[in-house]
């Protein structure tokens, strides 16, 4: 059989995919030992992994592009599991980052909108996943990253005196960040769809996860991204359970007539 006999013959396969949706967070979790790429890892050949992660970004901005980013009427738009992970910027100091700061009514109806739109295009509440804002932001190491930074900004304009007179005040707090996570999670509930606190685990039983976690208090290392997953994963896993291998594995290929293998539908 000629190749573009076969490939007329064999059914189109559909990859099904599972979306990230959020801010750093996310959009730094397929670098090397990320959360996203260990996922991606264990989803290898079973769906197609997509990262839509915007750093920096808040719920006002991201409301906006959600309806760009999944539409209705295309399969491919319908995934299979969404994390919603947004919170970090929203909860900033109005003082201090009025720019990403989003007041705590607004974040609240901002996810809410979120949830309403993917339910409009056909992602039921049964596949979305919101996590709270995460991290726990460490003070100590977001301080000690800040005045580094000003202290390098500042030594070329010879003002380090200018610095150490005012100290370096943070543009977020622990405190603030945990009314956003309630709030998320207060969100999940009215909406019916699972949420992770992942605000309140990495701070359980007093652990220790400014040092290990946060290296700049505010981004997740190697370690904090193996927390991540660990936690994250059983949540994905129940939504993806029922997908199967694609296309078969090699040593169970038909040998003498491989398009009997390779033109079905392609799950295994």
């Amino acid at each position: 059989m000629a190749v573009c006999e076969a490939v007329v013959c064999g059914s189109s396969l559909l990859w099904p995919r599972v979306l990230f949706f959020g801010d750093s967070t996310t959009q730094f979790s397929f670098q090397q030992g990320g959360w996203g790429a260990s996922l991606a890892d264990k989803l290898v050949r079973k769906c197609d992994v997509l990262n839509r992660g915007f750093s920096g970004y808040n719920t006002r901005w991201v409301k906006i592009i959600l309806p760009r980013l999944i539409r209705k009427g295309n399969s491919l738009d319908s995934p299979v599991a969404v994390t919603i992970f947004f919170g970090a910027n929203d909860s900033a100091l109005k003082g201090e980052n009025p720019k990403q700061r989003i007041p705590l009514e607004e974040y609240a109806a901002n996810l809410t909108s979120t949830v309403q739109h993917l339910q409009s295009v056909g992602v039921p509440e049964s596949r979305l996943i919101r996590t709270t804002p995460l991290p726990p932001l460490c003070e100590a190491a977001q301080r000690q990253e800040r005045t580094s930074t000003w202290v390098y900004q500042l030594h070329k304009i010879q003002q380090l005196d200018f610095l150490f007179s005012i100290g370096c005040k943070l543009n977020r707090l622990n405190l603030v960040v945990g009314e956003y996570a309630r709030a998320c999670l207060q969100v999940a509930q009215d909406c019916g769809i699972d949420a992770l606190d992942l605000w309140t685990l990495m701070q359980k039983d007093s652990q220790d996860f400014s040092s290990s976690c946060l290296p700049d208090g505010l981004h997740l290392s190697p370690k904090g991204n193996e927390f991540l997953f660990s936690h994250l994963w059983p949540s994905i896993e129940k939504k993806v359970s029922s997908l199967l291998l694609l296309l078969p594995y090699w040593r169970d290929m038909a040998e003498a007539k491989p398009e009997l293998s390779l033109l079905g539908d392609g799950a295994h």
